[in-house]
């Protein structure tokens, strides 16, 4: 199999281990942090044990050696740990999701101001759409029983966050940053330990803490390898699939109606998105194909 096909498998199985994320958080009945807990403690487990059988501590030592911009990319992926979890418990998933696919917005502002990259005018005209459609999905948290604007927030805290790792690691680009994945993820498991009690719902729920921090663990190692043999612009695209998929998921499964407004703000942004995607997309193969 070329490299190609092989990125678009395993990219698309990595979005869709991801997709169920949102429905354990609903499904497990804890405290949002006794959930947090579990799910960067087993899901950083996995990817360490499949790290340490690969390439043993080698990749551990390259993260260690990259400095502030590693260190920024490792703290920033343990707070989104706790910070998704609240933001799922606080408002409606599709609200979540929804503001989740604005990452590339922020990533292209802090490529702006930290790299010095220039914000080309097909993603001003994507911005523009997008703060539109968020907008909406704000305003439809007032008016929808689910949904609240302070989920609203832990949901934006995410994506900046993401978008803000995301640029830090761009400084670091020649050295995998795969191993900071479970250092991050068991980092934060130990840091909510300290304010919560997650031993006593472990009993009565322990399949739901393991399904979900295996799904995010098996999704983190796919997501890490896929996007290496496709392009960014591709990339993007299977990533917009969660954001369809989640909220249909949640719905069948829990009746979860996320409401009108979360809908035709989502349908705003996942559009904007789309059409810039797609866009970029054809605009990469027309330049392959004018150097060939």
């Amino acid at each position: 199999m070329s490299d190609h096909p092989k990125g678009l498998i395993l990219t698309t199985l990595g979005v869709l281990l991801v997709v169920p994320d949102s429905l354990f958080v609903r499904l497990i009945q804890a405290d949002p942090m006794v959930t947090a807990f579990w799910r960067g403690l087993t899901s950083g487990l996995m990817v360490l044990v499949i790290l340490l059988a690969v390439q043993g501590i080698s990749g551990f030592r390259a993260v260690f050696k990259t400095g502030w911009a590693g260190a920024i990319y490792t703290i920033l992926i343990a707070s989104t740990a706790p910070a998704f979890v609240m933001a799922v418990a606080n408002t409606s998933v599709a609200n979540v999701v929804f503001i989740f696919a604005s990452m590339p917005i922020f990533a292209a502002i802090f490529s702006r101001i930290f790299l010095g990259e220039r914000i080309q005018q097909r993603m001003v005209l994507t911005m523009a759409a997008v703060i539109f459609g968020l907008a909406i999905i704000t305003y439809g948290s007032s008016a929808t029983e689910i949904a609240s604007w302070k989920g609203d927030l832990w949901a934006v805290y995410v994506s900046v966050a993401f978008a803000a790792a995301l640029t830090a690691v761009r400084k670091v680009k020649e050295t995998s940053m795969i191993p900071a994945i479970p250092i991050a993820y068991i980092g934060a498991a130990i840091m909510i330990g300290m304010f919560c009690s997650p031993v006593e719902e472990l009993q009565a729920q322990w399949q739901l803490f393991v399904g979900h921090g295996a799904f995010i663990g098996a999704a983190s190692c796919f997501l890490a390898l896929g996007p290496r043999y496709i392009s960014s612009a591709e990339v993007s695209l299977l990533v917009l699939l969660e954001s369809v998929l989640a909220p249909i998921l949640v719905w069948v499964v829990i009746g979860e109606n996320p409401g009108s407004w979360a809908l035709i703000g989502g349908a705003v942004v996942i559009g904007a998105l789309l059409v810039s995607n797609i866009f970029a997309l054809r605009r990469n193969k027309q330049s392959l194909a004018q150097v060939r």
